[in-house]
């Protein structure tokens, strides 16, 4: 007999997977800023009900990527390049903290995934397709903010990269290169792998810092 329990159980997973598949199509722009939010294709396609879909929604909401409108309906958010600085300027003060505790855990839970990782940045270089370099970005940072071991940070730090990301796909193409990118990933993750704390608090920030200084040349 399935129990109450076990029916919210299962309404929360599907909302999960359903955000997670949403949130990364909006990154990824998959989902275009400012296109509609089918909701009748999504339950098709993703085979869930119109209840955790919502749910998804409300949480993407709170993300700054989506917006809803009474009577209009649901809308990925426009990238708002303004955003930038006050991004930044968050991600300036976090990141290094996030970089700092992971390398005091040597990567901790998240080390193994960290070192094939690392040997994967390895191999990607200018030839590497647009989408493989956004992927890696994304998981680089995440895998970072995991292994800091703070739930709290982590959460804050995923939502800020996110957005930062989004301005990041409306400048790739203009980007004049992107082996300097990748080789701070490279450094960062084995600084921490290392235990090295001070030099991942620092390569940290200067990683923030090239990056928004990258973006704003071209934009």
């Amino acid at each position: 007999m399935t129990t109450t329990a076990q029916l919210v159980s299962s309404s929360e997973s599907l909302a999960e997977r359903a955000y997670l598949v949403l949130r990364d199509r909006l990154i990824m722009m998959d989902i275009a800023p400012g296109d509609p939010i089918n909701e009748g294709q999504l339950v098709e396609e993703l085979g869930i009900g119109r209840t955790p879909l919502r749910e998804a929604l409300k949480r993407l909401e709170v993300d700054h990527l989506v917006q809803s409108y009474p009577r209009r309906g649901t809308f990925a958010t426009r990238v708002d390049i303004t955003e930038l600085a006050a991004i930044t300027e968050v991600r300036k003060a976090l990141e290094p903290l996030a970089a700092q505790k992971a390398a005091n855990l040597r990567g901790g839970t998240a080390r193994t995934q960290m070192q094939a990782t690392a040997q994967t940045v390895g191999s990607l270089g200018s030839h590497t397709a647009r989408r493989e370099l956004m992927e890696n970005d994304l998981e680089v940072h995440r895998l970072i903010y995991r292994a800091a071991g703070n739930h709290h940070l982590e959460e804050t730090l995923i939502r800020l990269d996110n957005l930062a990301t989004r301005i990041w796909c409306m400048a790739l193409d203009r980007l004049p290169t992107v082996e300097e990118h990748i080789s701070e990933h490279a450094s960062l993750l084995q600084v921490i792998l290392d235990g090295d704390a001070p030099a991942a608090k620092e390569l940290a920030l200067e990683h923030i810092v090239h990056f928004e200084e990258s973006v704003r040349a071209v934009l």
